[in-house]
């Protein structure tokens, strides 16, 4: 397999750690792998952690991301933590609303949005 690396930036803040993905397309199965294993050590085994994953700079992802999604979202609320995706653009949110998936996600808008939904809860 070829060394991938996914360009994400953490950031840890005061209410939530912010993990931004950086690529403009995530489609390829060894970037949708490195990406899971960047960001798995993020919330594994940090107890109820409050993820913002924000998608601002991405136009184009697999379906094989969402499933990753789902994967991510399941460790963050197995420890009783919670998950907020922000900056959607509209193309990817269709495929978001096509397969249901906006029911099972917290999506917000915007950054600040997805932080100030994380402190009302």
């Amino acid at each position: 397999m070829s060394n991938v690396k996914p360009r994400i930036s953490v950031d840890y803040t005061q209410e939530a750690v912010v993990i931004t993905l950086a690529d403009e397309k995530i489609l390829q199965t060894a970037e949708i792998i490195a990406l899971e294993n960047s960001i798995l050590p993020v919330i594994e085994g940090k107890g109820a952690v409050k993820v913002v994953m924000n998608f601002t700079n991405v136009q184009f992802l697999s379906s094989s991301v969402l499933g990753l999604l789902i994967r991510i979202s399941k460790k963050i609320y197995e420890q009783d933590g919670q998950l907020r995706l922000c900056n959607i653009n509209s193309k990817i949110f269709s495929i978001f609303k096509i397969t249901r998936l906006d029911k099972v996600f917290d999506i917000c808008k915007d950054l600040p949005g997805a932080m100030n939904s994380l402190q009302q809860t």
